[in-house]
């Protein structure tokens, strides 16, 4: 059991990791003189040699060379590469476009949507507040399909993205510093080459948008790698329900961000669609806690039943002990002697 000093920093190291993924809007924003395949190509391009830095100071170069060896997990990465360059790219897009709305959206019904493939791809079961959270959530996307005369395919695409990216990690079975380098080397190759085309084409950002514009790029990196690095260390040290929890964070900020800073419009249909979504989000939760609780008194008392089976065990062979003792010494004195006249 992690002790509370570790429960602490987890505390600390999770809240700065989805505090950060949800204020990441306000960084794309500043790069909008790029395009959004500009700015997609620049943090490929500069998360890999961040990624390095990280291996190098853990010192964590062992799972190369076995990675390397199995064609099957190289290509499981490939697609984790593949599928998370499309979730950043519409995440992008869509701050840039003026979707912050819907892109948070996209990462509160994401939750929903990985249990949803959980269901499907890995057969398992759910419990009947799941079900009826993932049912409350399709509700939500059929209010906004109505009410806007089409799918919310944004948010859509981005909870299907991510949860597609979370379904094939699962079978690649590395650390998340390990994929994240594994992925970023992957990309690595086409994000240089589009940024060569684009610098050849004379509409690079990075070399006409000025110094700052350049650093800003660049630092898209550190932007990917920190947020990262702080879940990593936050995953180690708090229980799967609180990191449950926490995970609403991010969402919770760019939809704050949507209304506040870039002033997009919330109808009346659009709350509602929220709002079943939140319906939906609560129901999930109180579910995870419930079970949890559940869980750890199940835990406690199964542990308990053990204890007092493991000092019968201990009262049983203690009696064998000094019956074994008892039969080695033989008849006492007056049994010897015989009967008295």
């Amino acid at each position: 059991m992690q002790s509370r000093s570790d429960q602490r920093a987890g505390l600390v190291f999770g809240i700065a990791a989805y505090t950060m993924w949800g204020l990441l809007p306000l960084y794309w924003h500043l790069l909008d003189a790029a395009s959004p395949s500009e700015i997609l190509a620049h943090r490929m391009a500069w998360s890999l040699p961040v990624a390095v830095v990280i291996l190098a100071a853990m010192r964590r170069w062992a799972w190369i060379r076995p990675l390397l060896r199995q064609p099957r997990r190289l290509g499981l990465v490939l697609v984790c590469a593949v599928v998370i360059s499309a979730n950043w790219f519409l995440y992008i897009w869509a701050v840039n476009a003026g979707h912050v709305l819907e892109a948070s959206l996209g990462y509160f019904i994401n939750p929903l949507v990985s249990i949803a493939f959980g269901v499907f791809f890995l057969r398992e079961r759910l419990r009947p507040l799941q079900w009826t959270a993932v049912g409350v959530g399709a509700l939500a996307v059929v209010v906004m399909t109505v009410a806007y005369g089409k799918m919310p395919w944004i948010a859509l695409g981005l909870a299907f993205t991510f949860a597609t990216y979370g379904l094939v990690k699962k079978g690649i079975k590395l650390d998340g510093i390990e994929g994240f380098s594994a992925e970023t080397a992957m990309q690595l190759l086409p994000a240089l080459g589009f940024l060569i085309y684009l610098g050849a084409r004379g509409e690079s950002a990075f070399v006409s948008g000025g110094v700052g514009q350049a650093l800003l790029l660049a630092g898209c990196g550190v932007a990917t790698a920190v947020p990262l690095i702080c879940f990593g260390a936050s995953a180690v040290r708090l229980p799967l329900t609180v990191i449950g929890m926490m995970q609403y964070l991010a969402p919770t900020f760019q939809f704050v961000l949507g209304l506040t800073v870039f002033h997009e419009e919330m109808p009346a249909e659009r709350w509602a669609g929220f709002g079943l979504v939140w319906v939906a989000l609560a129901v999930l939760t109180w579910d995870a806690l419930r079970t949890a609780r559940r869980v750890r008194v199940e835990l406690a008392e199964a542990a308990a039943r053990a204890g007092e089976a493991a000092a019968e065990v201990a009262r049983a062979a203690a009696e064998q002990a000094r019956t074994a003792r008892t039969t080695q010494a033989g008849p006492g004195p007056a049994d010897a002697a015989g009967p008295t006249p």
